[in-house]
């Protein structure tokens, strides 16, 4: 990618290509420049993204807990927070940034273009300044749409690992307070090399044994049986059927 700020024919067509990935078109375009500027190309690093990043983060925050808040009920406060710190991770960030494309449109200095790689704390920053500069240019509606287009299946999924990962703990609540009796769990079977293994349990809970799940290690096994035993005894699909994985 050339970065040739000086051309304005070269600018106004990258600014475009730009507003066609985002699906959004900037009133004002100087604040879409502003937040593809790294600081390794600005005179000042208030001539940078900086700022705007600071604001995008605060303002992605609060539109992920608005949509965590709604979408699951029943969570509690704990569940939420570590959902939240899932879907806004500069990891997640950078990973949207990357999915679209935004690299090609970042003035930045030679050196990291250079790189076989850009660093991901840097398409992290140009996610949440776009972000900002939407919300500046459009206003808090704009925003949140933008958001909630790109992060919707980010939230499901983080939302489903979490599930997964608590299910031991929510099979043990519920099977103690509804029937007064403590899950185990029974290794049915494994398969695959050494060092790649798969692991199929079962929950079992007083005389019964629930239906089974793989996992690709034991306490993944584990959780997706906990989910799969609470899922049946509250008359819920099964998610885990008994498949390798």
């Amino acid at each position: 990618m050339k970065n040739d700020p000086n051309s304005d024919q070269t600018e106004s067509q990258r600014l475009a290509a730009c507003e066609q990935v985002l699906e959004y078109e900037f009133q004002n375009k100087d604040l879409l420049k502003l937040s593809l500027t790294h600081a390794s190309v600005a005179p000042t690093r208030l001539n940078s993204n900086e700022r705007m990043e600071f604001l995008g983060d605060s303002i992605l925050g609060m539109v992920v807990c608005d949509r965590l808040f709604a979408k699951f009920p029943e969570d509690e406060e704990g569940q939420l927070t570590q959902l939240k710190s899932e879907v806004v991770s500069r990891a997640a960030c950078a990973q949207l940034a990357i999915s679209l494309g935004l690299v090609q449109f970042v003035y930045m200095g030679k050196g990291l273009h250079q790189a076989n790689e850009v660093p991901l704390s840097v398409l992290a920053g140009v996610f949440e300044s776009i972000i900002a500069a939407i919300y500046l240019d459009g206003g808090f509606d704009a925003a949140y749409r933008f958001i909630s287009s790109h992060l919707d299946g980010l939230i499901s999924h983080a939302a489903e690992t979490a599930h997964n990962r608590n299910s031991k703990s929510k099979l043990q609540q519920w099977t103690q307070k509804e029937l007064g009796l403590t899950p185990t769990y029974k290794l049915l079977s494994e398969s695959g090399p050494d060092h790649s293994k798969n692991f199929q349990v079962a929950a079992v809970i007083g005389a019964n044994s629930y239906p089974s799940a793989w996992g690709l290690n034991k306490k993944e096994a584990e959780q997706k049986a906990a989910l799969n035993a609470l899922c049946e005894l509250q008359g819920k699909t099964v998610p885990h059927v008994r498949q390798e994985e």
